[in-house]
């Protein structure tokens, strides 16, 4: 006959351990559920908020955009903007303008709001481009260490744009915070006031979900924010002059003026056998300018300073901006208008610019 097994005395005592543990383990699990659910709860609201009947459009919400203080506010760009063809054209612009400023810092910036919010990448952009140093520190790790680098970074920022009349859309908590909206703006800026060698979309508009909690209900409004207007109100050019009135309001009268215009560089070019018959187009390639700033200010200009046979459009930006020096050489005013904006056939600056050339140059031979 087989004897009975032999329980082990310490079982029992071992299986309450267990039992215990276990217990523990579940009212923490579900403290954590509860928890879970509360923040789950939070951000159903914010999302119903965001997705109700009077806002139909679907915003894809981070859960912390549904965490608000009372009265608190976050803004988030609506995701049929993020598609719009503009609004990603317009980014990238900027995105590879940035990464040409900083080649030989060997930064590479692929995402503009996870690449500039610590204010690392936007110190070494405005000290390439105003051509000083900053007195920050190099590497900040620690939010407090990054707020104060902003800090610096844009006040000097500020130094540079206010007396421009740029209205500041930006600070260091919307930068830090990674709010796309205001670094576009610092960055639309910047580029405007560098006149960098871009062309940037002009009338670029986004759709912005405004979330703000008020009497512990969450509340959403869209609003239309523009990020780009036209190249000429940008670069703060808001007094208008005659071509803006010819432009808007007698428009018979162009062609006119483009005939004089004509007239007086083909009495000029034509010592070269060289002729025009459109402005914007022949003028855009900087060849024409070049030559002619040497015909009437009567000097051979060295072939090795310019591209006779521009091929790509930076050769040709360079070739007007060459023209440009020559204007001022030759002791006019720095022109208005934008290398880059005569090399992409913008009309009504290439008329700026061989207009001021004919006011001052009309009566030479």
């Amino acid at each position: 006959m087989s004897s009975a097994p032999v329980r082990s005395p310490t079982l029992r005592p071992h299986r309450m351990k267990k039992e215990e543990s276990f217990l523990g383990k579940l009212g923490g699990t579900l403290a954590r559920k509860k928890k879970a659910k509360e923040v789950s709860d939070l951000q159903e609201e914010g999302k119903n908020a965001i997705n109700a009947p009077m806002n139909p459009s679907t915003v894809d919400i981070h859960p912390e955009d549904t965490l608000l203080e009372e009265n608190e506010e976050r803004t988030m760009i609506d995701p049929n903007s993020k598609e719009d063809p503009k609004f990603k054209e317009l980014i990238k612009v900027l995105i590879d303008w940035i990464n040409d400023v900083l080649v030989e810092e060997r930064i590479i910036v692929k995402q503009l709001e996870e690449d500039l919010y610590d204010g690392q990448v936007l110190q070494k952009l405005l000290e390439k481009l105003a051509d000083r140093k900053l007195n920050v520190a190099e590497v900040t790790q620690s939010e407090i260490g990054q707020k104060q680098k902003l800090q610096t970074v844009l006040e000097a920022v500020h130094d540079l744009l206010r007396p421009h009349g740029w209205t500041i859309k930006w600070n260091v908590d919307s930068i830090h915070g990674k709010n796309l909206i205001s670094i576009l703006h610092l960055l639309v800026a910047l580029a405007m006031h560098f006149r960098a060698p871009i062309r940037l979309p002009e009338h670029v508009s986004v759709q912005v979900v405004v979330v703000r909690k008020r009497e512990g209900l969450l509340q959403t409004t869209h609003v239309s924010e523009e990020l780009t207007t036209t190249t000429e109100m940008m670069m703060g050019r808001f007094e208008r002059d005659a071509f803006d009135t010819l432009f808007d309001h007698a428009p018979d009268k162009l062609s006119v003026v483009k005939k004089s215009l004509i007239t007086f560089v083909n009495k000029h070019l034509n010592k070269l056998n060289l002729e025009v018959t459109e402005l914007e187009t022949q003028f855009a390639d900087g060849v024409y300018l070049v030559l002619l700033m040497g015909l009437l200010e009567d000097y051979f200009v060295p072939l090795h300073n310019f591209y006779l046979t521009p091929e790509s459009f930076d050769q040709k930006v360079h070739n007007v901006s060459f023209a440009f020096e020559l204007m001022q050489d030759g002791g006019l005013k720095k022109p208005k208008a934008r290398p880059e904006d005569v090399v992409n056939l913008d009309l009504k600056s290439t008329l700026r610019v061989l207009y001021n050339l004919f006011t001052k140059y009309k009566n030479v031979e």
